[in-house]
C-alpha cells in the first residue's frame, strides 16, 4: 500500500480521502501554522561546513547568525527572539559540534529554549546535549546511497537510527525527514517511515528538496506535487495519532501553494509559513488555525 507514486496502482485521490478520514478520526479541527519570527537560527561553525552536502553546500549557513553574534546581541540588536535553532556545519563524521561549544550554548540556553540540530551523536554526547536541550531536530536517512551521494561520507541508516535512539533516551527528539533529498527523488523516505513505527515518535517532521543555487543539486527538479502528496499521506496512515508537520524548508511559489493544500488536506497538522492557498482552504474546510510564532518543533 505504501508504494511510491509513480509506480502504484493506489490512487492518489483514494489515499487523500483516507488520510484525511483518518486525521478526523484522531485529531480536533485544528491546524497549526507556524511564523518562527521568534526563534533565531544560529549557527556554531559560522558559514564553514567540512561535509559541503551536495543539497545545500554551506549555504543555508550563510543566511544563520553566528553563535557568537547570537551571545552578545543587547535587548537593542535583537529582535524579538525568545528561541533558538541551533545548528551548524558537520565534521567529517557527520557530527555538528555542540560539545565544543557547550559552555556557550549553556549561556545561550539562558536566554531562551534550544532546538538543536545535531547530527550523528554517540549516547554520552546525547547525555551531555540533553542538559542544553528543548528538542533536539534530526534528521533521519532510509538510503544508505543516500547518505553517500548526498553527505558525502562512510555511514549507514542504522548509525542515524541508533542516534537517533540515544537521543530519545534522554530528551524530546522530532524526527525529520526531507523528501527527495537526493537530487529530488523518494528513494529512502518510505523505508525511514517504516523504520519509524518501531520507533518512540512524539511527532514527525517533513520537509522537501529544494533545488539551491551554488549547489551541487542545483539543476535538479524538487519531486513533483502529487508524489509529496502521497508520501504525506502514507505518513499520515502509518501514523494516525502522530502529529505530523510540514516544516519551513521547501520550494516556494506556485509549488508550495499546490504542496501546502495537499499537506492540508493529507492530514497535516502544522504547516510552518503557510502560503496563501493554504490559509482559505484551512478556512475552506472549518478548521480553527492557531497561530505560533516560534519554530514547529519548539
Amino acid at each position: 500500500m505504501y508504494l511510491q507514486y509513480r509506480n502504484s496502482g493506489f490512487d492518489l485521490e483514494r489515499i487523500m480521502t483516507q488520510a484525511w478520514l483518518t486525521r478526523q478520526a484522531n485529531f480536533e479541527p485544528v491546524i497549526g501554522f507556524n511564523i518562527p519570527g521568534k526563534t533565531l537560527a544560529v549557527s556554531v561553525t559560522g558559514a564553514s561546513c567540512a561535509l559541503n552536502c551536495a543539497h545545500c553546500a554551506g549555504v543555508y549557513l550563510q543566511t544563520m547568525t553566528p553563535l557568537e553574534k547570537a551571545l552578545h546581541n543587547s535587548n537593542k540588536q535583537n529582535k524579538g527572539e525568545t528561541s533558538y535553532l541551533v545548528s551548524g556545519g558537520s565534521d567529517h563524521r557527520g557530527r555538528v559540534p555542540l560539545l565544543e561549544n557547550l559552555d556557550k550554548l549553556k549561556k545561550l540556553a539562558e536566554k531562551g529554549p534550544l532546538n538543536l540540530h545535531t547530527g550523528l551523536v554517540s549516547e554520552q554526547e546525547a547525555r551531555q546535549l540533553a542538559d542544553i536541550a528543548e528538542v533536539v531536530s534530526f534528521d533521519l536517512v532510509g538510503d544508505n546511497e543516500t547518505i553517500s551521494e548526498v553527505y558525502g561520507f562512510t555511514a549507514r541508516v542504522e548509525d542515524y537510527f541508533e542516534s537517533y535512539r540515544a537521543l530519545q533516551k534522554y530528551t524530546r527528539v522530532i524526527p525529520h525527514l526531507c523528501i527527495g533529498l537526493n537530487k529530488g527523488k523518494i528513494k529512502g523516505e518510505y523505508e525511514a517511515l517504516h523504520r519509524l513505527r518501531k520507533e518512540k515518535v512524539e511527532a514527525i517532521s517533513m520537509i522537501i528538496f529544494r533545488p539551491t543555487k551554488d549547489t551541487p543539486f542545483s539543476n535538479y527538479d524538487p519531486p513533483i506535487p502529487e508524489e509529496v502528496a502521497y508520501f504525506i499521506a502514507s505518513a499520515r496512515l502509518m501514523f494516525p495519532r502522530t502529529p505530523l508537520y510540514l516544516g519551513c524548508m521547501r520550494p516556494g511559489g506556485k509549488y508550495r501553494e499546490l504542496v501546502d493544500v495537499y499537506a492540508l488536506n493529507a492530514g497535516i497538522n502544522k504547516i510552518v509559513l503557510p502560503s496563501p492557498a493554504v490559509r482559505k482552504e484551512a478556512a475552506r474546510k472549518g478548521l480553527y488555525i492557531n497561530v505560533f510564532k516560534e519554530c514547529c518543533s519548539l
